[in-house]
């Protein structure tokens, strides 16, 4: 049987019902579902890597559930409704692409575009300036060019949005090779920190490496979310074929040399794993 959206709205609807609901969904809000949202956008990017369909399309679902879940929790207290997040985004993109929809209407679907990539870029961002201007933000509040970057997006990515906001006004480097000079300089520093500095010194000092080491992805058009995560993988398959070679002479890893473990480490860098 196909549901619909309207079906998963309802079920939503029959969780979180006080009397008949499941005790726990009705408890939640909006603070202790985020950590799920963010868990579930994560297994989302994680099913892509992977390469499976299957994975991605429950995954998808996983995170719909969440937008529901909040839609739902934001309707029982009157401040808006799923419909409201829907008919917010199609607005939000119409008027952001008015070189595809030039009337600002789903029915005035034009001709292709000429601009480029660059031009889009540059054109959502003024767009952007013109939807807080017409919102009427508090002249005398947070000005920054970084004001839009939320605290409380993963350090990572937050660092390569900060890079980028600071970049539009020429705070960057034109090319990649004053970065590779960057990141040198705060091994040199961490190293020395770590002579003869303080933990909360050599912390701050190891932040300024994977910042610039941030910056670096930024500048090779890489994501360095993605890009640790496929590493992370790959650790997880070498470290996994280790642990099957010690399983077949029924030894344990601790009771292996480093130097064994390497050998193993060795052949399935070899393999291609």
């Amino acid at each position: 049987m196909n549901y619909t959206i309207e079906d998963l709205q309802r079920m939503m609807s029959y969780l979180r019902d006080p009397k008949r609901g499941c005790p726990w969904d009705v408890k939640q809000t909006f603070e202790t579902i985020a950590p799920f949202t963010l868990e579930e956008a994560y297994e989302v990017v994680d099913a892509i890597q992977k390469g499976s369909p299957q994975e991605l399309k429950d995954e998808l679902g996983d995170l719909l559930f969440q937008v529901i879940f909040h839609a739902q929790m934001a309707k029982e207290q009157a401040l808006f409704g799923f419909e409201d997040v829907v008919s917010a985004i199609v607005e939000k993109m119409l008027r952001r692409h008015p070189h595809v929809f030039p009337s600002g209407k789903l029915d005035s679907f034009g001709a292709p575009s000429e601009l480029t990539e660059s031009d889009v870029a540059g054109m959502w961002d003024d767009i952007k300036r013109q939807e807080k201007a017409q919102l009427g933000v508090d002249p005398d509040g947070d000005q920054s060019i970084l004001s839009g970057v939320p605290d409380s997006m993963p350090p990572m990515m937050q660092a390569v949005k900060l890079q980028k906001s600071a970049s539009k006004v020429g705070f960057d480097w034109d090319d990649v090779a004053p970065v590779f000079d960057k990141i040198r300089e705060e091994i040199d520093e961490l190293e020395e920190a770590c002579i003869s500095l303080s933990h909360a010194e050599v912390e701050g000092e190891l932040g300024d490496v994977l910042f610039a080491v941030t910056n670096l992805a930024r500048h090779l058009k890489v994501s360095p979310d993605v890009a640790l995560m496929k590493t992370n993988l790959k650790f997880r398959r070498r470290f996994r074929y280790i642990e099957d070679k010690v399983k077949e002479q029924n030894r344990l890893l601790v009771d292996c040399s480093l130097d064994e473990l390497d050998k193993y480490w060795d052949q399935a860098k070899a393999a291609g794993m």
